[in-house]
């Protein structure tokens, strides 16, 4: 699942059926702590799953590795409106619990909202909480279970670049110990991670990003001009430089 935000994602979303990568390299990291327990014990825990925006994907996958040992976990799913949640449909097999910042679908409101109205109101314990998502969710998804002395796991995978930890993008403070997400996590103790650090760092290659797609929209524009005056033979503009004369 792939959301357009900058110059990589743009490329990607612009692919189609049947193109291809030169490369591919996953799964990276460590695998999650659950994975190793036994069945019987994770059906004896109570996990609340919270998912926002496009980390309703890697959610799937492990709600549906618990459901197919037994563990049924219920999961919150956030997005800005209706329009912008996924995979809601193949959720159902669990408790799944909708919130939207518009109120177009389910709970209106924040995924921290729902969370406590869940336990506050509805009476829903847990052992575990297990945050994916947008990083200043995961942040504020922490600080909130904190508050009612609930283990909380996040997934900082949204730092990874090179994904070997030797480029040093994925450096994240982890109880006062610099961790390199790409190797070991992309998992860590939500009430340890520094978020605000984490967040600055996330936006540190902004910047490129920026001048990539700037570049890039120049380059499509002076080719969209090319093949308007030599394939279909229109006029030249004022201003335009080409001399098609030279490419006959």
């Amino acid at each position: 699942v792939t959301q357009t935000v900058g110059y990589s994602t743009s490329k990607l979303c612009a692919m189609s059926e049947g193109d291809s990568l030169a490369d591919f390299a996953g799964p990276l990291g460590c695998p999650s702590e659950f994975v190793h327990e036994e069945p019987e014990a994770l059906r004896r825990r109570r996990i609340l799953f919270v998912a926002g925006g496009v980390g309703t994907a890697p959610v799937y996958p492990q709600v549906k590795w618990l459901s197919e040992r037994g563990v049924k976990a219920d999961v919150i799913i956030g997005a800005k409106n209706k329009d912008t949640l996924i995979l809601t449909d193949k959720m159902r097999a669990v408790a799944v619990f909708i919130a939207t910042d518009d109120g177009s679908a389910g709970f209106h409101g924040m995924v921290t909202d729902l969370m406590r109205d869940l336990i506050d109101r509805q009476g829903k314990r847990y052992d575990e909480v297990i945050a994916i998502g947008p990083m200043i969710m995961m942040k504020f998804v922490a600080r909130t279970t904190k508050e009612y002395g609930i283990r909380t796991i996040v997934s900082l995978n949204t730092l990874m670049v090179d994904g070997t930890g030797m480029c040093g993008a994925c450096r994240v403070t982890v109880g006062g110990r610099t961790r390199f997400t790409c190797v070991e996590g992309p998992e860590f103790d939500g009430h340890e991670v520094d978020f605000d650090e984490a967040m600055r760092r996330q936006g540190m290659y902004r910047n490129e990003e920026q001048r990539a797609a700037a570049i890039e929209a120049e380059r499509e524009a002076v080719l969209k001009l090319w093949r308007t005056v030599f394939e279909t033979d229109a006029p030249l503009r004022e201003g335009d430089t080409f001399d098609r004369s030279e490419t006959r």
